[in-house]
């Protein structure tokens, strides 16, 4: 439906020729906050906070630029034309999930064997703190009004209306068409999987599969979310969100029964070894 209403300005700071966007800001913010949680978390189980310190202090840059490279990468015939420069110009948005978590998770795994601790536990700390960071961060795309799905209908609009805050709606409101906020449903999935994690996680479960769960969790949600968006990348026709969704449940599903089967996940979450079946007896 046509709609006309005030938008939220995208830039949350000018000083002099600096400009600082709310998509840095909330991006960053989130990323604190699961600091701030994983560094928690592994104090609560006896391992330094300096590790998580140190690994976030890796992972994060080269995330980024793993996201930002995976976004180009789908979307080099937008960039090829233009200067070198917009490359690098993430402040309008432009960056992937799935990059950023490719290059977190193998920024973890090196990091891991330097430092000669377990990754399956490492992963297993900062997997809420994933989870609740890319939360946060759906707010960025929100305020540069992109990730957003196709138009919607009025009926739609007035039953949204009753719940949503004029805000959200407003900034939904782009060139005059209303469009779903895929944002917002994909940030109350993450809530939901990270409220899941941290109930997981009091049950003891086998190392490595509070992360695994965050990833084929997350990985649901976000198929169905992408199967919305205006914006998806694509390749070959397909989807590269949901062909990848796919493929992280199925090797999720693989890697909890041949850990399970081949006797890799010894260890529970709180760091204790299973009882083996003849110590049982």
């Amino acid at each position: 439906m046509t709609c006309s209403a005030p938008t939220l300005d995208r830039v949350f700071l000018e000083l002099g020729p600096l400009t600082i966007y709310w998509y840095g800001v909330i991006i960053a913010f989130g990323a604190f906050i699961g600091l701030f949680l994983a560094t928690r978390e592994a104090n609560r189980l006896g391992l330094k906070k300096d590790i998580i310190v140190d690994l976030i202090v890796f992972a994060i840059p080269i995330a980024i630029i793993c996201a930002r490279i995976y976004y180009v990468i789908f979307e080099w015939d937008q960039y090829k034309g233009g200067t070198w420069w917009d490359v690098f110009a993430i402040w309008n948005g432009g960056i992937a999930i799935h990059g950023a978590l490719i290059g977190s998770v193998l920024t973890a795994i090196v990091f891991a064997r330097v430092k000669k601790v377990s990754f399956w536990q490492l992963a297993d700390i900062v997997a809420p703190s994933l989870i609740l960071g890319q939360a946060i961060g759906r707010w960025g795309n929100f305020m540069n009004q992109e990730a957003h799905g196709g138009p919607i209908a009025e009926a739609t609009y007035n039953s949204f209306h009753q719940y949503l805050p004029d805000f959200i709606m407003n900034q939904m409101c782009i060139d005059g068409v209303m469009y779903h906020p895929t944002f917002l449903y994909e940030s109350f999935w993450d809530i939901l999987v990270f409220i899941f994690l941290l109930l997981l996680r009091r049950f003891n479960p086998v190392r490595g599969e509070v992360f695994l769960a965050y990833a084929m969790t997350y990985s649901i949600g976000r198929y169905f979310v992408e199967s919305m968006r205006t914006d998806s990348l694509v390749s070959g026709g397909l989807r590269a969100a949901q062909v990848i969704s796919i493929v992280i449940i199925v090797v999720g599903i693989a890697l909890i029964i041949y850990r399970r089967k081949s006797g890799m996940a010894k260890h529970r979450y709180d760091g204790t070894k299973i009882a083996s079946k003849d110590k049982k007896k």
